[in-house]
């Protein structure tokens, strides 16, 4: 009769070793779930560095900026810097041709190289002998009067250069077409009378050639596509 109850006690027995201190060390202790934790945390700590570490480094290249020489206004190629041409900017200059704004007298007195529109970075090779037109090209100037180029014609305004023929000249397939060049404006300059104004133009060699050889009362300019400084 008693072997039927061994059973019984002895489940009974097993369940209250479980209660009484049978649970597996590994819940008490926690340890699978925080060594599936670890690595999120460590994910966490390297994030929170590296944001630092990036908001450090932005923060150094905004110090950083260095206060250089930059054009006031726009300037045209040989035209002598003065005072009034350039002014102070701080700008992030690592790697860049840039004049110190502390050295701003080696460069008042000088010619720059280039047209140069305002905003310019002004920069050692931009300043100094005139550096255009460059080989095979070369610069004619044309005197102008209103309504022969359009206006706000400045420097590096791309351009057609025509010479219509004279009106008395006999119209034939030769003689009465009209001769057009592309070129790019150099310069323009109005004459103290008000009445005339002088444009120079880059274009090739052979073309500046054949438009100093054109009557001066039948030259006009059309900007084309593409006018910019």
């Amino acid at each position: 009769m008693t072997a039927p109850s061994s059973a019984p006690r002895t489940a009974g027995a097993e369940r209250g070793a479980r209660r009484a201190g049978g649970i597996p060390a590994a819940r008490l202790t926690g340890g699978p779930r925080r060594r599936r934790r670890l690595p999120y945390l460590l994910l966490g700590v390297v994030l929170v560095v590296g944001c630092a570490t990036a908001g450090l480094l932005a923060g150094a290249r905004v110090g950083s900026r260095t206060a250089v020489l930059v054009l006031a206004r726009p300037v045209t190629v040989g035209h002598v810097l003065s005072a009034a041409d350039v002014r102070e900017a701080r700008i992030s200059a690592d790697g860049l041709d840039t004049i110190p704004a502390g050295s701003k007298d080696t460069v008042l007195g000088k010619p720059v190289a280039y047209s140069l529109p305002a905003g310019t970075v002004l920069s050692r090779a931009a300043v100094g002998a005139a550096q255009v037109p460059p080989p095979g090209e070369a610069i004619a100037a044309v005197a102008l009067k209103a309504g022969q180029f359009p206006t706000g014609l400045s420097a590096g305004s791309r351009v057609a250069v025509i010479v219509a023929p004279a009106s008395s000249a006999v119209l034939t397939a030769s003689a009465g077409a009209a001769r057009s060049w592309p070129a790019t404006v150099v310069a323009v300059a109005a004459q103290d009378t008000g009445q005339t104004t002088v444009v120079s133009v880059q274009l090739t060699e052979a073309d500046a050639r054949a438009l100093a050889a054109s009557p001066a009362g039948q030259i006009g300019i059309v900007t084309v596509h593409g006018t910019g400084q």
